[in-house]
C-alpha cells in the first residue's frame, strides 16, 4: 500500500523516528487492513445459545423518542436502533479499540485528510436491499444537512466532502487532518439505512433484529434476523425494550422474574440486589458522567468568579459516598475519565472549599441571591437527591440554591439546554477528542453551557494532527485545566455502570467504552444459558 511504503521510506531515511512511524501506521488505519472479518467478536469461554426472548427494562425513554437516526441519541433509543436494528460503520471492540463494521478495512493519507472506507460486501438490510456507498452517503447526510438538530453533526465540522468511489468505497476529504477520525464513525447515531428512506419509524436496517412494534418511550419488540450477516451474534429470537422510569417498579420485575436485565439501577438498594437469588448486580467502572451545566451567557453565570463559588461549594466525596454508596469516583469539572488515555492525573482534585465559595460568591457581589437549580431522575437515579444534598452543602458555605423539580417526562426537550442551570447526563465516548468536540467545542449544538474559549479550541484542533504522544498529551492536559477552571459546568462525579441481570443471561464480558448494555450492544453479545 503507496502510504505504508511512504513512511516505511521516511523511516529508513531517517525521517521520522521508529515511534513515528508505529504512531502514525496505527493511527492512520493501517494496521486495519489485516482485520479478520469479525474482529470485535471475542473468544467466548462457552458456546452461546440460541432462542428466548430477552426482556429489558431501561430507565430512560420519551414519548418523543424516534427510529429516526438524527433524534436519537437516548438510552433507549440506542439500545433499540444502535444495538438491534442497525449497524455502524465502525464498532469498538472489547478494549475500546475502533474496528471495522460494516466496513473491511480502511486507509488514510498521511496528513489524516483523506480517508477511504472499503464497505463490507454482501451485507443486507431488512428489506433485502444490499448495503453500498449511496446507502452510507445518504444515512451520513440525514446529520449533515442545513436543518439537522443531530448532536453528532458537531463530530464533522471538519468534513468537507463524501464521495463514493464505485459501489463499495466511501472517501471523506476532511478540512483538518483528524488521526481518530474512525472513532467518529463508530458512535451509535451514525447507524446505515438505506437510500431514500422516508419512514424512519420502519426501523429498516442491516442489524442483528427486525422490528416488529414500536411505542416510543414505551415499548418496542423485535426478532432476530435469520439473515445476519455477523456470525456468532445476535442470540436470541426476540428482544422486548419496556421503559419503566421508576427504579423501584424495575427492580420489582427483575426480583419476580417478569424481565431479565434491568439498566439504571438504584444506587440506594443496590447492596439488596446482590443479596436476591439469581439475580447478578453488574457494577463497573464507568466513564458516564454527572454535570450541572450553567449557561455562560446568561446573568449571574457569566460571572466565572460565581462559577468558581459554586464548584467549591459542592462535596464530591460526600455525594459519591452518600448517593451513589460508592458505585463511582469524584469529578474534577472536566469530562476526561480516570482511565481514558489523557487524563490529566496531575490536576489538583477540586475539593469542598466552604471558603473559597464564600470569597468568590463575595467577589462577584451576589452573597444572598439565590440560584435555581432545575433537576429530575430523569437526568440519572438519584438526580434529586443529589441536588438536595448538594443545596445543604452549598448553604454551610453561605449559598443559597433553591432546588426546581421538573416532570420526568419532557425534561431533556424542556429544562437541558433551556434553563440557565440544571442536571445533565453524559455517557461514554471512546476518545478525549469526541467527549470535548461534542460539549465543549464552540457553537456545537450539544455544548450544553454555550462554553467559548479561544485557547481551548485552538489546541483541540491541533491536538487532532498531533502525531507525538507525550506533546499531544500536554495539549489534553492543558484543555482539561481550562473546562475545570473556566468552563461552565459542576462535574461531581462519573458513576459506574449499574446495571442487573437474571443469572441466566450470560455474556463474556462488559466492553471498555463504558456504557450500559454492554455498549448497547447486549443483543448481540449475550444470550441465555438454557
Amino acid at each position: 500500500m503507496e502510504e505504508l511504503k511512504q513512511l516505511e521510506t521516511l523511516l529508513s531515511r531517517g525521517k521520522i523516528t521508529r515511534r513515528e512511524f508505529l504512531a502514525k501506521t496505527s493511527a492512520l488505519g493501517l494496521t486495519a487492513l489485516a482485520a479478520a472479518s469479525l474482529p470485535g467478536v471475542p473468544a467466548f469461554a462457552a458456546t452461546p445459545k440460541k432462542g428466548g426472548r430477552f426482556r429489558v427494562c431501561m430507565g430512560s425513554g420519551a414519548t418523543s423518542d424516534s427510529l429516526s437516526p438524527e433524534r436519537s441519541g437516548n438510552p433507549m433509543s440506542s439500545f433499540i436502533l444502535f444495538g438491534q436494528l442497525s449497524n455502524a460503520l465502525v464498532e469498538l471492540d472489547y478494549k475500546g479499540k475502533a474496528v471495522p463494521e460494516l466496513v473491511e478495512k480502511w486507509e488514510s493519507s498521511l496528513d489524516a485528510k483523506r480517508w477511504t472506507f472499503r464497505l463490507r460486501r454482501g451485507v443486507e438490510f431488512h428489506n433485502g436491499k444490499t448495503l453500498d456507498a449511496e446507502d452510507v452517503i445518504f444515512s451520513l447526510n440525514i446529520h449533515l444537512g442545513e436543518k439537522s438538530k443531530s448532536g453528532v453533526k458537531s463530530l464533522f465540522k471538519s468534513v468537507s466532502d463524501i464521495r463514493k468511489d464505485g459501489k463499495q468505497a466511501v472517501i471523506f476529504t476532511l478540512k483538518d487532518g483528524n488521526i481518530e477520525f474512525p472513532y467518529i464513525l463508530s458512535d451509535n447515531r451514525l447507524v446505515m439505512v438505506p437510500a431514500g428512506t422516508t419512514d424512519f419509524e420502519k426501523g429498516i436496517g442491516t442489524g442483528g433484529y427486525m422490528l416488529e412494534s414500536f411505542t416510543p418511550g414505551v415499548r418496542c419488540l423485535t426478532r432476530r434476523n435469520p439473515n445476519y450477516w455477523k456470525q456468532g451474534r445476535a442470540h436470541f429470537d426476540e428482544v422486548e425494550t419496556l421503559c419503566i422510569p421508576d427504579v423501584s417498579a424495575r427492580t420489582n420485575a427483575l426480583r419476580t422474574g417478569r424481565t431479565d436485565y434491568m439498566t439504571r439501577c438504584d444506587f440506594k438498594t443496590a447492596h439488596l440486589l446482590e443479596k436476591l437469588p439469581g439475580v447478578r448486580l453488574i457494577s463497573k467502572p464507568g466513564r458516564t458522567h454527572a454535570t450541572l451545566p450553567m449557561l455562560t451567557d446568561i446573568s449571574p453565570y457569566d460571572n466565572n468568579d460565581v462559577r468558581l463559588a459554586l464548584k467549591y461549594a459542592m462535596d464530591r466525596e460526600q455525594i459519591v459516598k452518600q448517593i451513589l454508596q460508592g458505585h463511582g469516583s469524584v469529578g474534577n469539572d472536566h469530562p476526561i475519565a480516570p482511565d481514558m488515555r489523557f487524563f490529566a492525573s496531575e490536576l489538583e482534585q477540586r475539593t469542598y472549599d466552604p471558603d473559597k465559595a464564600r470569597h468568590f460568591i463575595k467577589k462577584a457581589g451576589l452573597a444572598g441571591h439565590v440560584f435555581r437549580l432545575h433537576v429530575a431522575d430523569a437526568a440519572f437515579p438519584g438526580a434529586v437527591d443529589t441536588a438536595v444534598l448538594y443545596k445543604e452543602q452549598a448553604g454551610r458555605a453561605g449559598i443559597s440554591i433553591e432546588v426546581v423539580r421538573e416532570p420526568n417526562d419532557g425534561y431533556w426537550k424542556n429544562v437541558w439546554r433551556k434553563k440557565p442551570w440544571c442536571f445533565s447526563f453524559w455517557n461514554s465516548r471512546p476518545t478525549e477528542d469526541m467527549l470535548f468536540s461534542s460539549g465543549y467545542a464552540e457553537n456545537v449544538p450539544w455544548n450544553e453551557t454555550h462554553f467559548r474559549n479561544e485557547r481551548f479550541n485552538a489546541l483541540l484542533k491541533a491536538s487532532r494532527v498531533e502525531f507525538e504522544e507525550v506533546v499531544r498529551r500536554e495539549m489534553y492536559v492543558e484543555m482539561q485545566r481550562i473546562v475545570r477552571d473556566k468552563g461552565g459546568t459542576i462535574i461531581p462525579f462519573f458513576l459506574n455502570i449499574l446495571d442487573a441481570a437474571s443469572e441466566k443471561v450470560k455474556f463474556r464480558d462488559f466492553a471498555t467504552d463504558k456504557v450500559t448494555l454492554d455498549g448497547f450492544k447486549a443483543a448481540e453479545r449475550m444470550w441465555f444459558e438454557s
